[in-house]
């Protein structure tokens, strides 16, 4: 999405029924805004049970260094 003509990225975390729990805009789109975004959202709901993206490395990146891979 673009914000004052400049690429921003959005990261949502949805419950099981699409609902939107948690949002985050980050400049890039690496695994240190990943992990940024997956240690909010568990803190706030807990461990999620799957997780399911858009196949992106910086997902799975992320999650090894989370230890939930």
């Amino acid at each position: 999405m673009k914000i004052n003509s400049k690429q921003y990225y959005l990261w949502r975390a949805a419950d099981h029924e699409g609902e939107v729990l948690e949002s985050y805009v980050t400049k890039r789109r690496d695994r240190v805004a990943a992990l940024i975004h997956s240690k909010k959202a568990m803190k706030r709901y807990g461990q999620p049970d799957f997780v399911v993206t858009d196949k992106l490395h910086s997902y799975a990146a992320a999650m090894k260094v989370i230890g939930n891979a």
